[in-house]
């Protein structure tokens, strides 16, 4: 009985601390979100440097985007923690991924040196590359520790297909970062954060429906 009353006790005196507690503005906090999503784009910038990690950086930066939108701790630390358990099995979608790219780019040769139908194989190719960008982004998106990336990327590629809408935000999200890059480069650093952050919204939209 005396452990229910202190118990009680101790939740009234928790609520009360709380509404004497200065809330955050709305401008405040969604300031701090795309403060914190340039942030995390550094931080996946760092992490993709060995070039066959990026999965695993977009992971780490996804998550802990999704920790701060709901209020939890992290900081570097919990990132770091993260990458490193994305990037057991991550590296291996890094590697399938500059092969599709490499494909891709033979495609395009193929396109310059005028070989028939090169147009064609060209361009569905490219699309192709476009599509395999976006379910890696949307995998990452919703990575936990444990998870196999061969499950994630299998699903990811079936809500590409089945939520247009949103596969074409990440798509903007993407020419957003090659226009940041072509016209000052640094800027695509932080703005790879922000990706991430759309490929975040892009899946919790797409639990809601």
């Amino acid at each position: 009985m005396a452990t229910s009353q202190l118990r009680a006790r101790a939740e009234r005196k928790r609520r009360a601390q709380a509404r004497k507690a200065p809330r955050e503005s709305v401008f405040a906090e969604r300031f701090g979100v795309f403060a914190e999503c340039l942030l995390t784009g550094v931080w996946i910038a760092v992490a993709s440097l060995p070039l066959v990690t990026y999965p695993a950086a977009f992971a780490a930066g996804a998550r802990h985007l999704r920790r701060r939108t709901s209020h939890e701790v992290g900081g570097l630390r919990e990132f770091a923690a993260d990458f490193r358990a994305a990037v057991r099995g991550g590296w291996i979608a890094g590697v399938a991924g500059w092969a599709a790219a490499a494909a891709v780019w033979v495609d395009v040769q193929a396109v310059r040196a005028g070989i028939p139908g090169g147009p064609l194989v060209g361009a569905v190719g490219l699309f192709a590359l476009i599509g395999l960008i976006v379910a890696g982004l949307r995998a990452a998106a919703v990575w936990e520790p444990g998870a196999s990336w061969r499950a994630l990327l299998a699903e990811a590629g079936r809500r590409t297909v089945l939520d247009p809408a949103g596969s074409f935000l990440l798509v903007g999200g993407l020419a957003v970062v090659v226009a940041s890059a072509l016209f000052v480069a640094p800027l695509a650093v932080p703005v790879l954060g922000a990706v991430a952050a759309a490929a975040v919204a892009v899946e919790a939209r797409h639990r809601r429906r």
